[in-house]
């Protein structure tokens, strides 16, 4: 007969001690499924969400991020074509997705600011718009990657400039982000909170 050892450092014990702490998990999330089922369906959800189909389904939206004071919005969907100073939900096709595979198809959440025909100029990284500054593009992002401001141009039909309120936010002042599309649109967005 072999006698355990009653050190509470025997690796034998201690891995005896891992598959009841263990058991006693499973046993407590078992009895208590109501309460874990909801986190579960939440994390199902965003790993749905970032790695299939990122498009919002539901016409509430939620902003976690600085680049807008928003945090919750109501997202009207169709066709109306958005007017300078309305916020806007996109698709992001930016050149930027090549680098942060993460973005491909993100709804990105900013402010119209800039129309077509209107006339985009950069100066020493300063971006404005119709003579207007419209902000800095900072040289790098926050892994140091390098940023290169927005090609000077007139903004062509059926594209916007699009900015958030945040000096750090990614919009349209950096090359890798761009101008939007039309067809990138979502919806237009409606802020609650």
């Amino acid at each position: 007969m072999k006698i355990r050892s009653a050190d509470p450092t025997d690796p034998a014990r201690q891995c005896s001690n891992v598959w009841l702490d263990l058991a006693g998990l499973l046993a407590h999330m078992h009895a208590r499924w109501y309460l874990y089922a909801p986190i579960v369906a939440v994390w199902m959800l965003a790993y749905v969400r970032l790695f299939v189909d990122p498009t919002p389904r539901l016409p509430l939206l939620f902003n976690w991020t600085p680049s807008l004071p928003y945090h919750v919005a109501w997202m009207r969907s169709g066709n109306a074509q958005p007017r300078r100073g309305d916020l806007i939900v996109f698709r992001f096709e930016g050149i930027a997705q090549a680098h942060y595979r993460g973005l491909r198809g993100q709804p990105f959440f900013k402010r119209v600011r800039g129309m077509p025909g209107d006339v985009i100029t950069v100066e020493d990284r300063t971006v404005s718009l119709n003579g207007e500054a419209m902000g800095v593009a900072k040289a790098h992002a926050f892994d140091r990657h390098p940023l290169a401001p927005i090609t000077p141009l007139v903004i062509p039909a059926g594209h916007f400039y699009v900015q958030g309120t945040d000096p750090d936010s990614f919009d349209s002042r950096y090359r890798d982000s761009g101008l939007v599309r039309s067809e990138q649109i979502l919806g237009i967005v409606l802020p609650l909170l």
